[in-house]
């Protein structure tokens, strides 16, 4: 199964834009993270829990 879990696919990951650069933030968390960090409170996004399911049946 491929690696979903981390920062970018969770619900809770969200980029600010500012004037001249974005923050990479978890709203969760209430910090700024990075999209290939990985936490224990991830929750996937919606799109990326079917990836998943799709990727179990394939190799199933």
């Amino acid at each position: 199964m491929k690696d979903f879990h981390c920062c970018a696919t969770c619900v809770h990951f969200t980029i600010i834009k500012e004037k001249r650069k974005s923050k990479r933030f978890c709203e969760r968390l209430g910090y700024e993270t990075d999209p290939k960090w990985k936490f224990n409170c991830w929750t996937p996004k919606e799109h990326v829990v079917t990836l998943m399911k799709k990727d179990q049946q394939e190799n199933h």
